[in-house]
Order: structure tokens, then C-alpha cells, then sequence
């Protein structure tokens, strides 16, 4: 706990509080509803938007899959149209949160004139482990409840409205990799006590899907003359064998993007993707902070880290912002957002009552 990044504000749904924790169905169907049934409604009065104008639904939520699905219940609560086109994903990890923005982003390119609206979060109550596989035990000391509702369109009337227009989505899939795949593994214990274990290797599977997620990003995002720097110095490093052959070159992603959103799955992830990118520390900061105040929401994390540069007035118009999600499977995902109009700070988000607050000086202690 000390270690982990998650401070004392992070929040547990109320059944998990209970001695011992109820898992039940009920109370994982309660957690859904309590996180889905508000984001999705401050959303849509936000924005003035009416259930039946929604044309797509997408959501996802990786370990609690009912019958019927989260979208029908979210259709059931709002009065969506019959016709609505809703998927419901499950089993995807952390990474679905850009997984499901991929999915509509190919629906809107079939589908014009359409709005689509993407939930995305992971169900705790139903997935606490209680038995002593260490595995498996750091998922309770890094999981906490949350969720993200995101709006997106493709209408032309929509154009001045927008905050961010998607530019590139990259996904990265190393499932035929064993060492990979079993990196974050669902299965039950010697007891028969189910719960997800993550293993030792997972900062280093982490480290190379990223690595080949940014062969197919960087040539869509650098400069020239960054990309022609880094060709160089890979010929000088493989060719020419100039320098220290082991060091692998890294671009300079500073050049590309003002903006950095590293999936807060937990602080070692977080440093170890700084070290990886060579960023600084001011660049992780979000994702450190969404760590410390939310902790790990799975899927959701990347846009409590987009709600606190919003809030800290950091994100101005013609910013692109990096987001980069790990999931099981493994996966890595990328997502390239460019601001397009001016955000308020002062405009009312997850943060808005504490933003003054933060950052704040994380303790550190000695593993």
C-alpha cells in the first residue's frame, strides 16, 4: 500500500467496505449502475443532448460481464431508440478504454451523420481477491472505482462543439507471445480462489509492446527532422557500430506532443514508461496524480488524467495530447487527440473541487 501510488482518497464501492466483502451479482450490478447511471446522465444534460439522438453505444468493463449487458441496462434507465447500434465489450483489460473509441471511431466512419457515446469502467465489488496468492493481491491495492463517458460525433453542426478531433489510434496486440499473454492472467489460486495475478515480467512485456506500438506511431506524429535523427542514430547503432551497441535510440516524443496521458495502472508502470521515453518528470505528472487521487480506474484512467491538465488550464488549442493504454492480452494502444477550441479550466470536471490542491508530493519509500 505504501508503495503503490494510491492515496487515502481513492474510493472503494460500499459493499467492498463490508467484513467479509460481498462479491455478489447485486452488488456488482449496483456499482455499475451508481458509476455508469451518473457519468452518462451529467453527460448527456452537459451537452443538451437527448437519449434518442445517441446512434451508437459502446462500453466496457474487462471482469463483470451481466445478463443482460451494460449497455441494455444504460438503453433500459435512458429510453435509447431500438434501433441504437450498442456493444457491449468485455475481457479487454485496461487498454478497452481506447479499444472502444477505436470501435466507434470505424462505426462513425460507416454510420454518417451519427453520435456516439463510449463508457468506459471496471466493476471492483464483484472482483476482490481474498485469498494469499501475492499475484494477486496487488490488483486490490492498485484497483479503485471509477468511470469516463465520452461523447464523440461525426455531424458537421458538431465541428464547433468538439474539445479534441481523434488524428491517429494505434493498437499493438502481443497475444501470441506466452511470456505476453500470461503477463495478466484471470484464474484461481491452489484454493480455488479466483482472482487476477500479474506477474514480475509485466513492466518488462509493458516496456515491448510499447516499443512496438512507437514503430508504427512515430512515423505518423514526428517531425522530419526528428525522424531523420532517430534513422541515423539507429544506422549508427546497428551499422556503423558507433557508441554503445545496447543502448536502443528513442525519439524525441517531446517534439510531437505537448501533452502526455500514461495509463495509471500503477507507479512502477508509470516510471518505468518515463524512463522508456525518455520524458521528464513534469510529463507523468497527470498520470500521477489520477494514480494518487483515483487510483487505478482501469480503462477510465486516461481521461481522469485529460479531466486534471483541463482543469489546470495546462491544455490550449492546437495541443496534442498522447494517450497510451496497457492492457492484458498484452495490449498497448495509442490514441492521438488534438485540441481544437479553447478549454475552459474553470469548466466544471472530476477535478473541479480540488484541482487547487494538486499536484501533490507523493511519499516515497524504500522497497
Amino acid at each position: 500500500m505504501e508503495r503503490s501510488g494510491v492515496g487515502v482518497e481513492s474510493c472503494m464501492p460500499e459493499s467492498v467496505h463490508q467484513l467479509p466483502p460481498d462479491t455478489s451479482l447485486k452488488n456488482g450490478k449496483a456499482e455499475v449502475e451508481l458509476v455508469i447511471f451518473t457519468i452518462v446522465k451529467d453527460l448527456l444534460s452537459k451537452h443538451n443532448v437527448h437519449p434518442k439522438n445517441i446512434d451508437i453505444l459502446v462500453s466496457n468493463c474487462s471482469l463483470f460481464c451481466p445478463t443482460p449487458s451494460i449497455t441494455s441496462m444504460i438503453i433500459n434507465k435512458f429510453g435509447f431508440r431500438s434501433n441504437v447500434k450498442s456493444v457491449s465489450l468485455s475481457g479487454m483489460g485496461c487498454s478497452a478504454g481506447l479499444l472502444s473509441i477505436s470501435l466507434a471511431k470505424d462505426l462513425l466512419r460507416v454510420h454518417k451523420n451519427s453520435l456516439a457515446l463510449v463508457l468506459s469502467m471496471e466493476a471492483v465489488a464483484p472482483n476482490g481477491y481474498n485469498g494469499t496468492d501475492k499475484s494477486k493481491l496487488i490488483a486490490n491495492v492498485l484497483f479503485r472505482m471509477g468511470g469516463a463517458a465520452i461523447l464523440l460525433s461525426n455531424r458537421k453542426e458538431d465541428k464547433q462543439l468538439a474539445k479534441y478531433k481523434l488524428q491517429h489510434l494505434v493498437r499493438t496486440h502481443l497475444g501470441s507471445n506466452d511470456k505476453a499473454y500470461q503477463s495478466v492472467y484471470q484464474e484461481p489460486d491452489e484454493e480455488g480462489i479466483v482472482g487476477v495475478s500479474l506477474s514480475r515480467s509485466l513492466i518488462h512485456v509493458a516496456a515491448s509492446t510499447l516499443k512496438a506500438n512507437i514503430i508504427k506511431l512515430g512515423p505518423l506524429v514526428l517531425p522530419y527532422s526528428e525522424q531523420l535523427r532517430y534513422g541515423w542514430s539507429v544506422i549508427g547503432n546497428k551499422i556503423l557500430a558507433r557508441g554503445n551497441r545496447n543502448e536502443i535510440p528513442v525519439p524525441n516524443f517531446r517534439k510531437a506532443f505537448e501533452h502526455f496521458c500514461i495509463h495509471a495502472g500503477g507507479k512502477s508502470v508509470i516510471d518505468a514508461i518515463e524512463e522508456n521515453l525518455k520524458l521528464q518528470k513534469e510529463d507523468g505528472e497527470a498520470s500521477r496524480m489520477a494514480l494518487y487521487r483515483f487510483g487505478n480506474t482501469s480503462s477510465s484512467s486516461l481521461w481522469y488524467e485529460l479531466c486534471y491538465l483541463e482543469a489546470k488550464g495546462r491544455v490550449k488549442k492546437g495541443d496534442r495530447i498522447w494517450q497510451i493504454a496497457f492492457g492484458s492480452g498484452f495490449k498497448c494502444n495509442s490514441a492521438v487527440w488534438e485540441c481544437v477550441s479553447d478549454i475552459d479550466p474553470n469548466e466544471r470536471n472530476a477535478w473541479s473541487d480540488r484541482i487547487h490542491l494538486y499536484p501533490v508530493e507523493i511519499p516515497v519509500f524504500d522497497c
